[in-house]
């Protein structure tokens, strides 16, 4: 067992307690060293062209945890020269900022400029990140601000326009797989597991440099007497939990990236998407719902059962709760992503709303009105009427628009699935109207 191989917990001679974090230890020293940015840090990237050039402007750095936003800002001011100011927003108030401000504004009279890096920026509130606009302005700092959250949605219009959006990416396997190395060569000795135990190390971080390195750190912390093998890392490390927030970013990226896989029929990521969200954490029948209102959106009539077994899935599991009830979700899913698409019902309410609002309050023809008193039928209400069922094959056609309006298309079933059946049939009664107004 796993528990055997853990017998001595003493720290090894090469892990002392004043050496401080290996995540600490490790940070990159200059630009070159950040791993997996390379995107922004070379000599074709923003940052990159930003340095050599020894000019600097607001940015805002934009990406997951663990992707080496802080160690950017502080490397980008000792590349230019700025005096580096970080900040939380998480602990920081408006006092905090007002002082900020003002030592900025001291060394500038002294003549050097601040970088304040605001970690977290997107916690600010909005009159509070209308605080940092005349500093910018004036030049008094260089703000470098870090976010996990879209800044389109979690940053005011004034303070975007005032700073280059710089997009961070999760570290791959090769950025993962280096810091693991220079983890080695900091220790001085190799990670006590397995060629496949550590692939699964790197995957189990999931993109988080700064979780992978204190992993590592873990394993190092004892002394392990044979490499581990997958299972056996398993048990001794906790895997990180997916980056996944219910009402931001991640939870809008991934419930669109269902719907689009749905909608491109590809069950197979619809089902993965499926599990992305639940497995973080997602309330079930939230994603139901999602997945109920493109039954309706992109299948519609092309198979009216996707509405019913999106309601069943519903019932099923408010029946049966979690986790048997998820394999209700999970049928809902695959039936919607493998039924024929449609958007018809989609458009044409779209249509049908537009021409509702557009056309105002016209009465409908006098011909289809109800007459329940005698001065409703003088005024002519029912007059003409033409009821279908006695009409040969069930079907009078008889005009039910407003005398003043054309009647309009609005409804245009596909040629897929049971809609192709419904185009039929529209096509048949709209021969007949044709027939009985003289063609």
């Amino acid at each position: 067992m796993a528990d055997d191989l853990f017998a001595d917990q003493e720290p090894p001679a090469s892990v002392t307690p004043g050496d401080g974090p290996l995540a600490e230890r490790l940070r990159p020293k200059t630009l070159s060293d950040v791993v997996g940015q390379e995107h922004l840090t070379g000599p074709d990237g923003a940052i990159g062209r930003m340095v050599a050039a020894g000019q600097l402007s607001s940015i805002i750095l934009w990406g997951p945890p663990g992707t080496g936003k802080t160690t950017i800002a502080r490397l980008l001011a000792e590349a230019v020269g700025l005096r580096f100011a970080p900040l939380s927003a998480v602990f920081s108030g408006v006092a905090d900022l007002k002082k900020a401000f003002a030592d900025a504004e001291k060394m500038a009279a002294a003549g050097r400029r601040t970088l304040l890096f605001v970690d977290e920026i997107h916690r600010f509130n909005r009159a509070q990140q209308d605080g940092f606009l005349p500093f910018v302005e004036r030049g008094t700092v260089v703000l470098v601000g870090a976010t996990t959250e879209n800044p389109s949605f979690a940053l005011n219009a004034a303070l975007l326009s005032r700073a280059q959006v710089l997009v961070l990416h999760r570290l791959g396997e090769t950025a993962l797989g280096t810091l693991i190395e220079r983890a080695e060569a900091e220790i001085g000795q190799r990670l006590p597991v397995t060629a496949e135990a550590r692939a699964a190390l790197i995957a189990s971080a999931d993109g988080d440099g700064r979780f992978l390195l204190n992993q590592v750190e873990t394993l190092f912390s004892v002394t392990i007497e044979r490499p581990l093998d997958p299972g056996e890392l398993a048990q001794f490390l906790h895997r990180r939990m997916p980056v996944y927030d219910k009402d931001r970013d991640g939870h809008y990226n991934l419930i669109s990236a269902l719907h689009k896989a749905m909608r491109g029929s590809d069950s197979q990521a619809s089902l993965y998407w499926l599990a992305r969200m639940l497995v973080a954490g997602e309330e079930p029948l939230y994603v139901l719902r999602r997945i109920t209102r493109f039954a309706s959106e992109d299948i519609g009539l092309a198979d009216p059962q996707a509405l019913v077994q999106c309601l069943a899935a519903k019932d099923a599991y408010q029946f049966l709760g979690s986790p048997e009830g998820e394999l209700a979700i999970v049928q809902a899913c695959l039936y919607c992503a493998t039924a024929p698409k449609s958007n018809a019902a989609y458009m044409a309410q779209k249509a049908a709303w537009r021409a509702a609002r557009d056309t105002g309050s016209l009465a409908p023809p006098a011909n289809i009105l109800n007459a329940p008193t005698k001065l409703m039928k003088d005024l002519g209400y029912g007059a003409g009427y033409a009821y279908d069922h006695d009409a040969p094959e069930g079907f009078s056609g008889a005009n039910y628009w407003p005398d003043e309006m054309k009647p309009l298309d609005l409804y245009r079933p596909v040629d897929r699935g049971f809609e192709k059946r419904i185009a039929e049939r529209m096509a048949w009664w709209d021969e007949r109207r044709r027939e009985g107004r003289g063609g």
